[in-house]
């Protein structure tokens, strides 16, 4: 995996954060350079994506395992006690389901409206049962490449499914989110069938994850399009006040996108409350 390194080296680390699904730790510089006077964050380009040099196969997978190991075996590796975790999206999923299995080495989490499938969704995946999603035909017939890095920044930024992004923060998921071609174009990092397959691998069970996951956990939910399905599991998800669900009005999916700055304000809380 690839890691963008900010903030002090000769501290530990304080924050890890994980992109969406499709996209790389730089799209998400603007939210997280901010707190790096203070803190050492780590910013993971996961496996298929930026510049991650790890396989990836798409064949075969059914949920998100190969993301949470590759947390897990980083948290190992850092010796990490007590690191805030964040992400979005698949990367919120993917914090949770390590902060599950790692419970020493989480401290707090913050999701920015992470992907919580509703439980009959979750069974059914299990299952072997289909799911259905644009999303996934949208991932495959993706145009994967392009004359130049700006003609696809150009191209993207004419998409109204990034309308609401500021400029410079889509600027930074089109530097990264593509490699140079021999022939002097580039093509997406994220191959279209890479992509497909993760958002067809949905056997992943983030409610036993919400169970044993003994941490502070605060989600930024978006208000419309959200994957953030908590509503269905009722208020014994946020009974004992471990879990704070908070839907931030007016945005989208995209919610660190559109409002970056709260995003950089929940991780900052989440840092300095860190046990």
């Amino acid at each position: 995996m690839a890691i963008l390194d900010f903030g002090p080296p000769e501290r530990s680390c304080d924050l890890i954060f994980l992109h969406a699904n499709g996209f790389n730790a730089l799209t998400y510089r603007q939210i997280l350079a901010p707190l790096a006077d203070r803190f050492r964050i780590l910013a993971v380009d996961q496996r298929g994506h930026g510049g991650s040099t790890l396989p990836a196969v798409a064949e075969g997978r059914d949920d998100w395992g190969d993301f949470r190991e590759d947390l897990l075996a980083l948290l190992a590796t850092l010796n990490a006690k007590g690191v805030v975790l964040a992400g979005h999206s698949m990367g919120g999923a993917t914090c949770l389901g390590a902060a599950a299995r790692a419970p020493d080495a989480a401290g707090r989490l913050v999701l920015f409206d992470p992907v919580i499938m509703p439980p009959g969704a979750v069974a059914q995946a299990k299952a072997g049962g289909p799911i259905h999603s644009r999303l996934i035909d949208g991932a495959r017939r993706r145009r994967a490449e392009f004359p130049n890095r700006g003609a696809a920044l150009h191209a993207y930024g004419a998409r109204a499914a990034f309308s609401t992004w500021r400029p410079d923060m889509l600027a930074d998921y089109v530097e990264d989110g593509f490699r140079e071609l021999p022939d002097g174009g580039v093509r997406l990092a994220c191959e279209p069938a890479w992509e497909a397959s993760t958002f067809a691998a949905q056997a992943n069970d983030p409610w036993a994850d919400f169970a044993d996951a003994e941490v502070p956990i605060e989600i930024l939910k978006a208000e419309r399009d959200s994957t953030c399905r908590t509503d269905e599991a009722g208020p014994a998800l946020t009974a004992d006040g471990r879990v704070n669900i908070v839907t931030v009005r007016g945005t989208g999916h995209f919610l660190p996108m559109e409002r970056p700055e709260l995003a950089t304000e929940a991780l900052f809380r989440a840092l300095t409350l860190k046990r």
